[in-house]
């Protein structure tokens, strides 16, 4: 099943994300490896595909785990949590509808 991973960044994350980036980037590209992952990205902290210092707010990861509790595991596994990159981070089920 598909499960949308909602994560809320703390205040002027930018730094923590650079400072973990390559290693949560080589766990989304595992998962598309694996044809598990629908979409990945953040969310711009201002209204630009390049936001520069202003950063980002938070991050949605749509991908497939067999559970609820495995989606759950796997994101509390991400080097952005371990950086303290996020403050929240919501795991529900996702329904794909349309494309």
């Amino acid at each position: 099943m598909w499960y949308a991973i909602i994560s809320q960044d703390v205040e002027n994350s930018l730094p923590l994300r650079k400072s973990a980036r390559p290693e949560h980037i080589a766990r989304l590209n595992a998962l598309k490896d694996q044809g598990r992952l629908l979409i990945a990205g953040p969310h711009p902290a201002i209204d630009s595909e390049d936001p520069g210092e202003a950063g980002f707010t938070g991050s949605l990861v749509v991908a497939e785990f067999p559970s609820l509790d495995a989606a759950k595991a796997w994101a509390d596994a991400d080097p952005y949590m371990e950086a303290g990159v996020y403050s929240a981070v919501t795991v529900k089920p996702y329904k794909l509808v349309l494309p």
